[in-house]
């Protein structure tokens, strides 16, 4: 059911690193990253607002540029890779498939190439930034949900199978996947040895459906939704808390003042040997959604950060979750 995966790729991609959005009001965004996530500000300006986990050394994880007209979108989603010479083997892996390739400068990053995927997820590639300590035990600074590092992100793509492809080839392995009968509807890969760097899941896209930090207690996820609500954004606390059935994660979510959402978790299981098996999940099961509990919202599943530039493709098929109103709608009457 899932394609085959390059273990040898042309060149090496490590992890998730980085996350820059659009935002309407760059002070507002910053109080609810910093006071209800937890996030440290490494650096900022009167335009932009550089952030990092409690326990990341490099300068950000996520970027926050302010843009009053074209706010609530995703300009890239950045991955790091090993060596700076990866980053001029990528830049030829593209530019000989047709696909976009081009070197930009970015503040507190080395070399920096901007590609995108075949249905024009904008990304972001470098392999080093500037550093900053690390704060994970520096307690005294510990605010809200004490997020501690940038672990992943979900996508939507007209064709899971297409974009799972390119990926596989790029050496991205799959974890644990969704599908219904022989259709792939979700698929969840990794590069950094945990079960998690990119979620694709087959929507109207490309779009962003969230990024996610880990936290190092269950009891941060609900200290996330407290801190949502005494800031006055817990209307935007969307889904959960709750567990997946993939990865069996504790979760919240959360919208951010621009409709971004972002989820907070309790880390992964390793996932480094090659020979384990990627977990199958049967769309048609309640569990996939959660252990237990309700299913989410319908805009939950339909929602999503669009990327700057590029035109959403639907799918050939528009997705059917169970969705709370459907769940609630299907219960027979007393």
């Amino acid at each position: 059911m899932l394609p085959p995966v390059n273990l040898r790729p042309s060149f090496n991609i490590t992890r998730a690193s980085h996350v820059r959005l659009t935002v309407a009001d760059l002070a507002e965004s910053r109080n609810f990253y910093v006071n209800a996530l937890g996030l440290v500000v490494s650096d900022e300006d009167e335009r932009t607002c550089y952030l990092r986990g409690l326990a990341e050394a490099c300068h950000h994880s996520l970027v926050l540029e302010l843009d009053e007209e074209g706010a609530g979108a995703c300009k890239r989603i950045g991955f790091r890779v090993f060596f700076d010479e990866d980053l001029d083997l990528a830049y030829a892996w593209f530019r000989d498939r047709g696909l976009p390739a081009e070197w930009v400068d970015a503040p507190y990053q080395g070399r920096t190439l901007h590609v995108s995927d075949p249905i024009g997820t904008p990304l972001e590639l470098c392999a080093h930034m500037e550093t900053r300590p690390r704060l994970h035990i520096d307690f005294q600074q510990y605010k809200g949900a004490h997020a501690q590092r940038l672990d992943h992100y979900q996508t939507f793509a007209p064709d899971a199978y297409e974009l799972c492809a390119f990926y596989s080839e790029l050496g991205f392995r799959n974890s644990e996947y969704l599908e219904h009968g022989d259709k792939l509807l979700s698929a969840f890969m990794y590069r950094k040895g945990t079960c998690l760097d990119l979620a694709i899941v087959e929507n109207t896209g490309p779009a962003l459906h969230h990024f996610a930090y880990t936290v190092s207690e269950s009891r941060d996820i609900f200290t996330a939704c407290d801190w949502a609500g005494i800031l006055g954004y817990g209307e935007g606390v969307e889904r959960g808390p709750g567990r997946h059935g993939p990865g069996g994660m504790l979760f919240a979510y959360l919208r951010d003042p621009d409709g971004h959402r972002v989820e907070v978790f309790n880390s992964h299981y390793q996932t480094i040997d090659t020979e384990v098996e990627p977990v199958r999940w049967d769309a048609a099961s309640l569990s996939t959604n959660v252990r237990w509990g309700l299913p989410a919202l319908e805009k939950w599943y339909f929602e999503a950060s669009p990327f700057v530039g590029a035109p959403l493709i639907p799918p050939a098929e528009k997705p059917n979750p169970m969705s709370l109103e459907r769940f609630l709608l299907e219960q027979p009457l007393p």
